[in-house]
């Protein structure tokens, strides 16, 4: 039995999808960072659990041919980007994998339709957002970077190949501002200090950029002075905003903003629409890739604009305002009242008037839907990475759209939502892998799921009672009547509720039809929300 220190040779067989590769030491899986698959190497154990273990790469034997040489002095250390010892040919094929394994495994699919993985152009300096924290090195000078590995560690950074160079110049600026002013450094412990992060943005086809300083506190000393040397090395800046946090939070930003210099918000391009982005706002991270997956996605949602598109999860609603001109209507929904507002803000700049967003969840947008008679044709969701909740899933089937578009940004609780569309029948017609964030072990996926052909699928719910029938039921069966109501409004309701609304509004029904066996029988009262649904198909079918 292996234990923490033992040192063991090792061939590298795989990856977790942490970016760890994985060996074996007595019959137990090991993972170990920074190795590549085919690497025959040394390993120090670190770490023991019950069915598992940790390793260290100790000595590289024979190195893997996708190795290469790391163009990254901290990437170990940082542990933001676990990919960048291979090329990225190597990385492309992990993530592929990742997504096949997930499917497979998690989801118990087989045949995957797998279209090949959508690579970037580029693996360096794809990120118009950028969050230092800041903090007091052991000789007490400022530090700013990245967290190292699980931990709150700074990893004092000058730059960062994910970023664009605008960013190292206004953060060599700050670093230069605060050993003039001698402003203080917040201390996450004490919860005293002012400086807490520095926080950037930038617009990649705008070029504009924006400075955000989060402090613990509403006032710099030195403001002007910071305002001058930043603009002296950053000429693209457009923007510098003081960020108030006095919370004792990890949560980078405060609520409150004050304009030091500029305008408060960037400009940036995405899919032909034009985006103000706020400190607060949600904005994709590479712009050129979101641009990718949100083309997959509006492939796979094969508008014609004659169709009704729901998106769930909107956001902001970047997604669903790519697609609108090719819809003839917008719907979208989220939860997020701050998004919502967001989300008509960015309609009304970009002088869409095919859209409308309700703040809600899916059941929300279902009933309103239902309500104004109205059925999604196609429905695009984006949920968070835990993936969607199974009454989301369920009210979605319900709502019996041709196409889901499904946009994942983890494969696991993808391979989870897919088993449950595949009960609601709904098939698995195709999956596209997208590199989103190269370098780091994440990687978004774009599914097509579709309605499966009626005529191939037919549920039969006959009664006998049903075969002969009054005037009025000629124009609906009661199985018609429960097929419509679950449709529109993903309610079951019984036969007997069916008829209590029928005789209510004057359809006679035949004797003794659903009466109790006995007079001193209680039937159940069908419910308000049940009866304004019966109505309502009712009504559709030209009954009342």
């Amino acid at each position: 039995m292996i234990k923490k220190n033992d040192l063991f040779e090792a061939e590298i067989t795989a990856m977790t999808a942490e970016g760890s590769g994985i060996c074996r030491a007595d019959g137990m899986a090991v993972f170990v960072p920074g190795t590549a698959v085919g690497d025959r190497c040394v390993v120090r154990v670190v770490k023991v659990l019950k069915k598992y273990a940790f390793g260290r790469l100790e000595e590289l034997l024979t190195p893997s041919p996708d190795r290469t040489t790391p163009d990254c002095p901290i990437a170990g250390p940082c542990g933001g980007c676990v990919y960048r010892h291979i090329t990225y040919e190597a990385e492309l094929k992990i993530k592929t994998q990742r997504v096949r394994d997930a499917l497979e495994r998690i989801g118990g699919f087989a045949n995957i339709p797998m279209e090949p993985i959508l690579g970037a152009p580029s693996r360096t300096r794809y990120r118009n957002k950028c969050q230092l924290p800041i903090g007091l090195s052991k000789n007490g000078e400022m530090q700013m970077g990245f967290y190292a590995v699980n931990s709150h560690r700074i990893i004092d950074t000058h730059t960062c190949l994910l970023q664009p160079e605008v960013f190292d110049r206004a953060a060599e600026a700050f670093r230069a501002w605060q050993k003039l002013s001698g402003e203080s450094i917040y201390d996450e412990a004490a919860h005293s200090g002012v400086l807490r992060h520095l926080y950037m943005r930038c617009g990649e086809k705008s070029g504009e950029v924006l400075v955000c300083i989060v402090a613990n506190g509403a006032k710099l000393h030195g403001e002007d002075l910071l305002v001058k040397m930043l603009r002296e090395a950053v000429p693209e800046i457009t923007g510098i905003v003081l960020n108030i946090n006095r919370e004792r939070t990890n949560v980078v930003l405060g609520r409150e903003l004050r304009t030091l210099w500029g305008k408060p918000t960037i400009r940036d391009t995405l899919c032909r629409l034009e985006f103000e982005i706020s400190p607060h706002a949600f904005y994709q991270v590479n712009r050129t890739q979101a641009e990718a997956l949100y083309n997959k996605a509006a492939e796979y949602a094969g508008l014609t604009g004659a169709e009704t598109l729901l998106d769930l999860y909107c956001g902001t609603g970047t997604i669903g305002l790519s697609m609108a001109s090719r819809a003839k209507k917008l719907i979208g929904a989220e939860i997020i009242p701050s998004a919502v507002e967001n989300a008509r803000k960015n309609a009304a700049h970009n002088h869409v008037t095919n859209a409308e967003f309700l703040c809600g969840d899916a059941k929300d947008a279902a009933r309103i839907l239902y309500e104004r008679g109205e059925r999604p044709d196609v429905i695009v969701i984006d949920p968070p990475r835990k993936g969607c909740d199974a009454a989301v899933i369920t009210t979605i089937a319900a709502m019996r759209p041709t196409r889901v578009v499904y946009v994942s940004s983890d494969p696991a609780t993808l391979a989870r939502d897919l088993k449950q569309f595949t009960a609601e029948n709904y098939n698995i017609e195709a999956v596209t892998p997208v590199d989103m964030f190269p370098g780091t072990a994440h990687v978004e996926t774009v599914c097509l799921l579709s309605k499966l052909n009626a005529k191939q699928h037919i549920e039969v719910d006959i009664h006998m009672d049903e075969l002969d029938l009054t005037d009025a039921e000629k124009k609906a069966t009661y199985s018609e009547i429960k097929e419509y109501v679950l449709e529109h409004t993903g309610l079951k309701v019984s036969s007997l509720y069916i008829a209590q609304v029928k005789q209510k509004y004057g359809i006679i029904e035949r004797e003794n039809y659903n009466k109790p066996k006995s007079d001193d029988a209680k039937q159940p009262k069908c419910p308000p929300d049940k009866e304004k649904a019966i109505k309502e198909a009712l009504k559709h079918f030209g009954m009342i």
